[in-house]
């Protein structure tokens, strides 16, 4: 016998995002999210990981946060404190560390900590969408800071600053991607740094550093992270594993002084994140963290390449970048008549996803002709096939790139 469903519709809250889709599985050219390489995931050297902590502290699973208290595992704290140091110049201890389930409980926090309807933050112009998701959720008002080729403009934001002086408003935060950018993949210069930290000294506004991909840097090196550089303890700083290790595992991290980690931790009621990965990570961590990122940075490097070559090849001008010195990414301008967002829609329809521009900007417009293309997962054939068959996808629709006679010959 069937029956009529019943109608949740009149008990839903108000203000819900849209409902969700059901997953239908990846698409042949699966160019968005932060998928990570399948292959450069240390599967052999994690179960060996796992073997060898639960073989040795299995029992302490009976305990919410493995006895270690609502910080997080003090095994991989301590790995963290030691790395942000040796890799980003961090003064800290584990007891400056505290485990999220991955970055993004991280900014939930301290969005909880710091944030009501109506206050104000800067951001980068173009960032993080699932920072932006969270902060429209908390109907905050939200400032775009415009970027070049080393990330967020400090002349701009000092602009930003004076002008909120004036008209009374306290901003919040300065929310930031200074070492390899998302989306742009801009590493932010030392000067830089030093003059957005005296602004928010000035301004006496807190920086939240998101380095989710300080440790996919491929060539050159990058200054030490704004809290290496802190000299006012205005910094609260953020990191992952999903990147450098794999996504799936949902492992990231905050470090701040105890005056804000005692709120975080009054608010993080979730009786502690995943502790078994917390436990695999530690282990994994201490005996090959430096060799995987290496080798995993190589990989990245390689198939960056691969996509580079593909855009010249099938988009010639039309497509506009700069080459990313790290990071998973790569943020591409197209010709201003092209909308990606439509763009998205009909590339979807036949099995090639990306992420339009809008969704990663504070305003859609200045975003509107760009898009962003996640090289870490397709193979290198996928990544060449999935441009080839955008451009004629894009020239089809729109006309560019105007000439597409090469695309017959691809290998």
């Amino acid at each position: 016998m069937g029956s009529t469903p019943f109608d949740y519709t009149h008990l839903l809250a108000p203000d819900l995002p849209a409902p969700a889709a059901r997953w239908q599985g990846f698409p042949e050219f699966n160019f968005v999210g932060g998928h990570n390489d399948a292959d450069g995931v240390p599967v052999a050297e994690l179960i060996d990981a796992m073997t060898t902590v639960l073989q040795r502290e299995g029992k302490t699973l009976a305990t919410y946060n493995l006895a270690s208290g609502p910080q997080g595992y003090q095994t991989l704290r301590a790995f963290v404190a030691e790395k942000v140091q040796r890799q980003r110049g961090i003064r800290c201890t584990a007891d400056d560390v505290l485990i999220t389930s991955g970055s993004l409980q991280g900014i939930d926090l301290v969005n909880e900590v710091f944030l009501a309807p109506g206050d104000t933050v800067l951001v980068e112009q173009f960032t993080y969408a699932g920072a932006l998701t969270r902060l429209r959720r908390r109907g905050v008002n939200i400032i775009g800071i415009p970027l070049d080729q080393e990330g967020l403009r400090t002349d701009c934001l000092a602009e930003t600053l004076e002008k909120l002086r004036r008209e009374g408003t306290q901003a919040k935060y300065i929310y930031t991607i200074p070492t390899v950018q998302n989306p742009t993949g801009a590493v932010m210069g030392e000067q830089r740094r030093l003059e957005l930290l005296r602004l928010a000294a000035d301004y006496k506004v807190a920086v939240f550093e998101d380095e989710c991909y300080a440790d996919l840097l491929w060539e050159g090196t990058s200054p030490p992270a704004l809290r290496a550089m802190d000299e006012q303890h205005q910094v609260i700083h953020i990191g992952s594993f999903s990147k450098s290790i794999a996504p799936a595992l949902r492992v990231g991290y905050v470090v701040a002084d105890w005056p804000v980690m005692s709120r975080l931790l009054s608010c993080k009621t979730d009786a502690g994140s995943g502790a078994l990965e917390q436990m695999v990570l530690a282990e994994f961590c201490a005996r090959h963290f430096d060799q995987h990122v290496t080798a995993l940075n190589q990989r990245l490097q390689q198939k960056a390449q691969t996509l580079v070559e593909a855009l010249n090849q099938y988009f010639g001008t039309a497509a506009e970048f700069t080459r990313p010195d790290g990071g998973i990414f790569l943020w591409v301008k197209l010709p201003a008549e092209v909308d990606t967002l439509a763009l998205a829609q009909v590339a979807a329809a036949e099995g090639i996803t990306f992420n339009p521009g809008p969704e990663w900007s504070t305003d859609a417009e200045p975003a509107r002709s760009s898009l962003r293309i996640c090289f870490a997962n397709p193979s290198h054939d996928n990544l060449r096939a999935g441009v080839a068959k955008l451009a004629e996808i894009c020239a089809r629709e729109t006309g560019i790139p105007s000439r597409i006679a090469n695309i017959g010959q691809a290998g």
